[in-house]
């Protein structure tokens, strides 16, 4: 057999990153999987941009999805350190990462909605939640608390009648003007999830984008709590 090593993906190249039980966050120094951190690289004209979909070549470095901590790894310089090259990290990297995070749920809830596994509308979601067809719920930022508090006596009651260990999660993370640009005629005020690839592929990225909002915690479970704008 040769001695040649063997050919390694992007992601095994991510040395300032790593540690033998998973990769590292370059700023807590804790490991993790990469689905509990999101990964950095050094763009061509020597920027710092998140590879979130764990794609772009070359060296990488990671942090925990926590916008605090992506601000911290600006403010004191970790990202040249960590992939050993005179990168600059741009001041609102962390804003923009959250943006990117967000443009990322709406592109999955548009496919899970050609999938037919994203209906909209108080009596559609209603319905959904009632039959136990809803995985999750989602209610915009602006949405009258009157019809977001009947959906919850919806989750509530199917929590109780089923005895399930946790009531079905409920998001609040968009207005309808900030769905509107990458959603266009789809925004919604209140929308359910039902199950499937996309649609659990939007209850994922919806759990992302609240953990890195939140300080490294999803608050889904526990309510359709009001998000930081």
């Amino acid at each position: 057999m040769s001695a040649r090593e063997p050919t390694v993906s992007p992601e095994d190249e991510d040395l300032a990153g790593y540690d033998v039980n998973g990769r590292m966050c370059i700023v807590t120094r804790e490991s993790g999987s990469p689905d509990e951190l999101i990964r950095f690289v050094a763009a061509p004209d020597g920027t710092v941009i998140a590879d979130l979909k764990r794609q772009l070549p070359g060296r990488g470095c990671w942090v925990k999805i926590d916008r605090s901590l992506v601000d911290k790894a600006v403010a004191k310089k970790l990202f040249a350190r960590a992939l050993k090259a005179d990168v600059k990290a741009a001041a609102d990297l962390g804003q923009t990462v959250e943006t990117l995070l967000g443009q990322q749920l709406m592109q999955m809830m548009n496919m899970a909605r050609k999938a037919g596994q994203f209906v909209t509308g108080s009596a559609k979601v209603d319905a959904a939640v009632r039959s136990g067809a809803a995985i999750a719920v989602f209610h915009a930022t602006n949405a009258a608390e009157d019809g977001v508090r009947k959906i919850d006596q919806a989750r509530k009651a199917w929590h109780l009648g089923m005895e399930t260990e946790e009531e079905i999660p409920s998001f609040r993370l968009f207005s309808e003007d900030e769905m509107e640009g990458v959603m266009g005629q789809n925004t919604f005020i209140h929308a359910a999830v039902l199950a499937g690839q996309a649609g659990e592929g939007v209850v994922k990225r919806a759990k992302m984008l609240e953990q890195y909002r939140s300080g490294g915690q999803s608050r889904a479970p526990g309510g359709a709590g009001r998000q930081k704008q």
